[in-house]
């Protein structure tokens, strides 16, 4: 039984859910759009606005954490440099999500994620 058990696995061990929301978080940092099934649309933006909130102070520790959930440079320093002042206003809510309705092969649910 999974009593109180919050995340979402996503039907994943957790290795496999560190890596899809990893590129899934990069991609949308760096092409700031992103088209996915609603339920990972929902994981990728949690995890994506603690990234944004992290590297508002734009400090040596913040880049840091950055780098221990993203791959490349270019996503960190993006997310330092732009992001980050961007968004320095503001208290949350770095994302949204547009549902675009089923897809024809599967019937899954997809969304749209873009940055605010």
């Amino acid at each position: 039984m999974r009593h109180q058990n919050k995340k979402k696995t996503l039907d994943r061990k957790a290795a496999g859910r560190r890596s899809l929301l990893a590129n899934l978080a990069e991609s949308l940092i760096i092409y700031e759009k992103i088209k996915t099934t609603k339920a990972k649309a929902k994981a990728t933006r949690s995890l994506v606005e603690r990234l944004i909130t992290k590297a508002k102070p734009n400090d040596l520790a913040a880049r840091r954490l950055l780098k221990r959930v993203l791959y490349t440079k270019n996503a960190v320093d993006k997310t330092m440099e732009v992001l980050g002042p961007r968004y320095l206003d503001r208290k949350g809510g770095y994302t949204r999500i547009t549902l675009l309705g089923v897809r024809k092969g599967d019937a899954g649910e997809e969304a749209l994620v873009e940055l605010v």
